[in-house]
């Protein structure tokens, strides 16, 4: 991997992290128009630990209140129905799905999954589903309101994101959106659903980094890291912002016009699958 392609997929991560278009995806198709090697699913995994450090970072105050919540709701049980304490079992829960599946579907995450027509086959299949889920959802659901049931919903909507093309913010927004919640609300608990689970994954594959698994080596690799943490914290900002006032449907559409294209692309043999 050269320093400009770690550059460029840096702010790829950056800007696609928080988006519902699946920055896993937008790594592999940018890399893959720009003729450079996949970066692989390690590469990916890491950069990503750029992007959770701006949501640490951005949600601090809300991250420490829910820890500080939670630890106390261990030892006293009256705690346990405070919003903050139940939003932090509701995360752990949530974070199950993406754990199991992730050791069991490992081999076809790093292989058959990142075949450039299932990563469009996802983008325009669950765009659809973001479309139909933002015009039916009823945008009323505050996040107090947040059930054991739908915790675990959000959980295996977020493990879809396992396939490059779906999006964690897209799967989970998405869910969310059907459940009834408001649209900012779905986007905050998705950035918070994430950090258990893009930490481990990256802890997990960090190890592959420069072992010769994948095409990363430690300084591109740390570089497009340090570019996605920047580019990724800015993004947060603009997008819940963006989402008060306005639906998904540019996200949405998209999401389907590039999906279009890469099929198109690789139907044609410019690119290869």
């Amino acid at each position: 991997m050269s320093w400009v392609s770690a550059v460029v997929l840096g702010i790829v991560q950056g800007l696609t992290e928080f988006l519902p278009v699946s920055s896993s995806a937008h790594q592999r198709v940018v890399a893959a128009l720009a003729g450079w090697d996949d970066p692989g699913a390690a590469f990916t995994a890491v950069t990503q630990l750029g992007t959770e450090a701006a949501v640490l970072i951005y949600f601090r105050r809300d991250i420490a209140r829910i820890v500080v919540a939670w630890v106390r709701s261990l030892t006293d049980r009256s705690r346990r129905s405070d919003p903050d304490a139940r939003l932090g079992w509701y995360v752990i829960l949530g974070t199950i799905p993406i754990a199991v599946l992730g050791l069991l579907l490992q081999d076809q995450i790093e292989t058959a999954f990142r075949d450039l027509r299932v990563v469009a086959a996802t983008l325009i299949g669950f765009g659809i589903v973001l479309g139909i889920a933002d015009r039916i959802g009823a945008d009323e659901r505050p996040l107090t309101r947040l059930t054991t049931g739908h915790a675990i919903g959000y959980g295996f909507a977020q493990a879809l994101a396992l396939i490059p093309g779906v999006s964690r913010s897209g799967g989970t927004i998405t869910a969310g959106l059907l459940l009834g919640y408001r649209r900012e609300a779905a986007a905050r608990y998705s950035f918070l659903l994430a950090i258990p689970a893009v930490l481990a994954s990256g802890l997990l594959e960090v190890r592959k980094i420069g072992s010769g698994e994948d095409h990363a080596e430690w300084g591109p690799t740390l570089l497009a890291t340090g570019i996605a943490f920047v580019v990724g914290y800015v993004a947060i900002a603009w997008f819940l912002k963006y989402i008060t006032t306005h639906r998904f449907t540019g996200f949405v559409i998209y999401r389907i016009g590039l999906g279009v294209v890469i099929l198109a692309l690789v139907g044609t043999g410019a690119l290869a699958p």
